[in-house]
């Protein structure tokens, strides 16, 4: 009895080989594109940076007594936070583009069974980004802020407006950063540094750092705001541990369909 043949492997995509001049051109027209895009970004928010900037005001001015505002020490105070504002806000107005062309000048490194990934993992970065963001304007640090300002009652409360958007925005960006987790932790599957039993067996040191980072992002230091910040980012590093189970289990199928 003659065995059955077996099938030739599949064949290995080719990369496309392009010169150093080359890149080095395409890198350019991508800095060009990304630098533009936040300068029109700014400028369309600069219309509306006191606007904007009313709504990241509103957390403290919902703790303040009413008729009192935030004070400004310096004569360019208002122009250096509106500047800031309608720069923020011109990165999260352009963030997609700018995301796009940098997925565009790294695509032709990328195989196409990579490429299918980088749009929803593009797309999951973002959301996971604005919910944290969201999370830290609606929830974390309207807790923050009152509990700090319930310490000062006996005393008169002169907020600065560039030290209130500083602080404001390190929980956020902070905030936003740590709602990162879920997707980081599903790009180190993908590329087979962590699997689903490694994550499980070390959830002990990942509760431990992520109450670290917590406790540095936090502005009490109280228990309780302590755990609205580190609780959720331990529900979203079990939902990692969720993602990287479902990447093992898809290249599990995909090598027993090749074999």
């Amino acid at each position: 009895m003659t065995e059955p043949e077996s099938s030739p492997p599949p064949p290995v995509e080719e990369l496309p080989d392009m010169p150093i001049t080359q890149h080095l051109e395409e890198l350019r027209s991508v800095l060009f594109h990304v630098v533009g895009a936040l300068l029109v970004g700014f400028l369309a928010c600069w219309a509306f940076a006191p606007q904007i900037f009313d709504f990241l005001a509103a957390p403290i001015q919902k703790l303040l007594p009413e008729g009192q505002k935030l004070a400004f020490f310096a004569v360019t105070d208002p122009f250096v936070v509106y500047a800031k504002v309608a720069a923020l806000a011109g990165v999260f107005l352009t963030w997609p583009y700018v995301l796009f062309r940098i997925w565009w000048f790294i695509r032709p490194a990328l195989h196409r069974k990579e490429r299918r990934f980088a749009v929803p993992f593009v797309l999951a970065s973002n959301l996971f980004f604005v919910g944290g963001a969201a999370f830290a304007y609606y929830v974390a640090f309207p807790f923050g802020a009152e509990y700090l300002l319930t310490l000062g009652d006996r005393f008169q409360a002169v907020i600065s407006v560039q030290k209130y958007l500083g602080f404001l925005m390190t929980i956020v960006l902070g905030l936003g950063l740590m709602f990162q987790l879920p997707v980081v932790i599903f790009l180190l599957a993908w590329l087979g540094l962590v699997t689903p039993r490694f994550l499980i067996r070390h959830f002990r040191w990942a509760v431990l750092l992520i109450f670290i980072a917590a406790a540095v992002i936090t502005p009490t230091p109280d228990v309780f705001n302590l755990c609205v910040f580190a609780v959720p980012a331990v529900g979203l590093y079990l939902l990692g541990v969720l993602a990287a189970a479902v990447v093992v289990r898809q290249k599990r199928k995909a090598t027993e369909a090749s074999a």
